[in-house]
Parts: C-alpha cells; structure tokens; sequence
C-alpha cells in the first residue's frame, strides 16, 4: 500500500506547471485532457519530485467552494514537506527562482528547514541534513 497522488487546489494550471517544474526542479508526469463529471474540460495534471513516487495533482479550482480553498488547503500550516539531499543548493535554486520563504533557514534535531510558499500559497518545509 501506498499513495500514488495527493492533489493540490490551483488557480490555474500553466502557472502551477511551471512553478512546480521551473522553481521546485519536479517533473511534469502527466498532463492529459480529461473532463468533469458534468463533461465541461479540465485536464489531469501531476508532478512529481525527481525518483519520487508520490506524485501531486494539480487540480484547477472549480466552482466558489474550491476557489477559497487556493493556498488554505492546511488551515495556513504548513503541509507538505519536500527533503533535499543538498539544503543549500535547493534553497539558493529556488530562491534565484521567485519562490517565497516565509522564515530564514535554521537548524533543527532533525537538520535544516525553511518554509516556502508554493503559487496556491499553501505553506511547505523545505527540508535537508
């Protein structure tokens, strides 16, 4: 047993694409056109972190209800936490890249954190030894 995907509420999906390829370094699996229940278009979108095999959906928001879920999706905690083999050189990356750090790197028992926001503005640590 294990989770294939988790999926993350978006605005729109070129955008997230290219921030989850260009500024996080993920893979883009899948980007296929797919439907609603109701037949309106919409595409299945999932990314992935390099030899990963968890991957995210990114899932443009549909309707009122999904919309103010953009960037809420863990109550402002953060959520989702990305371990890099080399802290410095993935927070130097994605800092040259526009990703936004909430907090300063610091040391921790379990090694080096920052949080960042991805573009929905939902919270993640990135994470390293």
């Amino acid at each position: 047993m294990r989770i294939e995907l988790m999926a993350i509420v978006v605005e729109e999906y070129d955008p997230a694409i290219a921030f989850f390829v260009g500024a996080l370094g993920f893979e883009l699996v899948e980007d296929t056109p797919a439907s609603t229940n109701d037949g309106r278009p919409k595409r299945w979108v999932v990314v992935r972190p390099p030899l990963a095999e968890t991957g995210i959906l990114l899932a443009r928001a549909d309707g009122g209800e999904q919309a103010g879920a953009v960037g809420r999706q863990f109550a402002g905690r953060v959520g989702l936490f990305l371990r890099v083999e080399d802290f410095q050189a993935a927070y130097d990356r994605m800092t040259a890249a526009g990703v936004e750090f909430v907090s300063a790197p610091r040391s921790e028992p379990y090694g080096r954190v920052a949080v960042f926001l991805d573009i929905a503005g939902n919270r993640w640590d990135l994470l390293g030894p």
